[in-house]
C-alpha cells in the first residue's frame, strides 16, 4: 500500500463536494477542482478524505500517492493559501506594476512585461522584492519560477532574480584562476 496515499486527508475548515470522479475544495482563500483518474476512488468520511485505488498496479500505485497530496494540496491553499518571495539584486534592476502586468526592468534594453495569471496575486515590497501569493500550489509556484527564469542569478556577481532565502554560489572569476598556479 502507497505510504502516502493510505493517509487520509484532514478536511479541517474547507468544504468538500465529491461528485463521481470530480472533487471540488472550497475555503476562504478560494474555490479549485480536481478531476480524479477514474482507477482512483474519493470519498468524504467523517471529516476526513479517503482516497483508495482497486488492486496493485504499478500506475494504481502511483496515482494513489499522487491524488492524495494534490487534494492536501488543495486543501492546504484554500485554507492558508501559498506563498513564494522573490528578491531582485542587481544595480537598476527593479519591479512595478501596471494594471494586471508585472513589469521587470532586469538588464535588458527593453523592459519585460508579463501577464499575472487570474488565480495568482502579486504585490511588491518596494521595487526589489516580489511576493506571489494564491490558492492554487502549482499555479504560484510556475509564476515565480517564470518571474525568475526572465533574469536567473549569475554566478560571479549574484545580480538577478532569486528565490528568498537562495543562495547563490559565487565563483571567484578569472583574475583568480591563474593565482594558484604559479
Amino acid at each position: 500500500m502507497s505510504r502516502i496515499g493510505k493517509k487520509p486527508v484532514p478536511v479541517g475548515k474547507a468544504k468538500i463536494t465529491v461528485n463521481g470522479q470530480k472533487v471540488a475544495v472550497e475555503g476562504p482563500k478560494g474555490k479549485l477542482e480536481l478531476n480524479v483518474h477514474p482507477l482512483i476512488s474519493v470519498k468524504l468520511d467523517a471529516g476526513n478524505l479517503i482516497v483508495t485505488r482497486p488492486d496493485d498496479e504499478k500506475q494504481s500505485k502511483a496515482l494513489h500517492g499522487l491524488t492524495r497530496a494534490l487534494l492536501a494540496n488543495m486543501i492546504e491553499g484554500v485554507t492558508n493559501g501559498y506563498r513564494k518571495g522573490l528578491e531582485i539584486q542587481g544595480v537598476g534592476y527593479k519591479a512595478e506594476m501596471k494594471g494586471k502586468k508585472l513589469v521587470l526592468s532586469v538588464g535588458y534594453a527593453n523592459t519585460v512585461a508579463m501577464d499575472i495569471p487570474s488565480d495568482v496575486q502579486v504585490a511588491l515590497e518596494g521595487t526589489n522584492k516580489i511576493h506571489v501569493t494564491g490558492a492554487d500550489k502549482q499555479a504560484v509556484g510556475e509564476f515565480a519560477a517564470q518571474v525568475r527564469k526572465t533574469r536567473k542569478p549569475e554566478p560571479y556577481k549574484g545580480k538577478g532574480i532569486r528565490y528568498e532565502g537562495e543562495a547563490v554560489k559565487i565563483k571567484p572569476g578569472k583574475a583568480f584562476a591563474g593565482a594558484g598556479a604559479k
